[in-house]
């Protein structure tokens, strides 16, 4: 039987981003119908593999992207937004394999489910850029979510903190405005794309929200200073208001967790 630490490597490993698709999908399958080992017996790579397109920048060397209504600002949009769902497939595989044999079956399922989750987005959204005459590697995008992932390799609470709780808690503030955005440029298949990866997105950060207070109670600490902490320390970011408390609280974060980390001027 294959083992899932090698499984996810594989998938890890894979360029192509319709094959890393139908990669993420087939592991959390075959994980699901128990036809995977749980082992891990092979490390994770340092890095995921990427397709030759799109090119990947600095992010402070990233084009500005034009506000607006015109064709080619709309196809900006959707291009950034399948960049951030091709990384997270990656995000949440690597989550599943590099801490997966120390934090459970459990943690696995979830992570794994997020993957897929990620990965159907991604088919989505390339599918809907395709109805504009475009496709992901179009246009140049930036490795910042993976980079900011990568310096938490280290430590489970640390990639738990940073990767659900700031990234993808962030996707939770600024989606809102961007469902309104494309409402107005009368795109109501986009609309109910966004419509539906919130909903999920909620889903994942309550996933990384609740393993990380279980982290937190196993080492003895108090989860919102230790998230408080782990932030600091691991993410050199900045997020600025607005929130949106309403979902934040949905996922388990509290106001007084990420105003307090934001009002003192602390990276978050």
């Amino acid at each position: 039987m294959t083992s899932l630490a090698a499984a996810i490597r594989k998938a890890l490993e894979t360029a192509d981003p319709r094959a890393k698709v139908m990669a993420a999908r087939e592991v959390a399958r075959d994980w699901r119908l128990g036809r995977l080992d749980f082992a891990f017996d092979c490390e994770m790579p340092e890095r995921p593999a990427r397709p030759e397109r799109p090119e990947l920048l600095a992010p402070r060397l990233m084009p500005k992207r034009r506000r607006g209504g015109s064709e080619s600002g709309r196809i900006a949009l959707w291009h950034s937004l399948a960049h951030i769902e091709f990384v997270a497939i990656d995000l949440a595989l690597d989550m599943a394999g590099r801490f997966g044999g120390q934090m459970g079956a459990g943690f696995v399922s979830d992570f794994l489910k997020v993957a897929a989750d990620e990965a159907m987005h991604f088919a989505i959204i390339q599918r809907h850029l395709a109805t504009m005459g475009a496709t992901y590697g179009d246009l140049p995008a930036h490795d910042g979510l993976w980079e900011a992932a990568h310096g938490t390799r280290h430590d489970v609470a640390a990639r738990l903190a940073v990767v659900p709780m700031v990234l993808e808690a962030r996707g939770l503030d600024v989606t809102p405005a961007t469902i309104e955005r494309v409402r107005a440029a009368g795109d109501e298949t986009g609309v109910r794309i966004l419509s539906r990866i919130l909903d999920d997105e909620i889903v994942h950060v309550r996933i990384g929200t609740s393993h990380f207070a279980s982290v937190a109670s196993a080492r003895g600490e108090v989860m919102e200073r230790f998230w408080k902490m782990q932030v600091i320390r691991h993410f050199s970011g900045a997020v600025k208001p607005p929130f949106n408390d309403s979902a934040r609280l949905a996922c388990g974060l509290s106001r007084d967790m990420y105003h307090a980390v934001a009002l003192v001027g602390a990276p978050l």
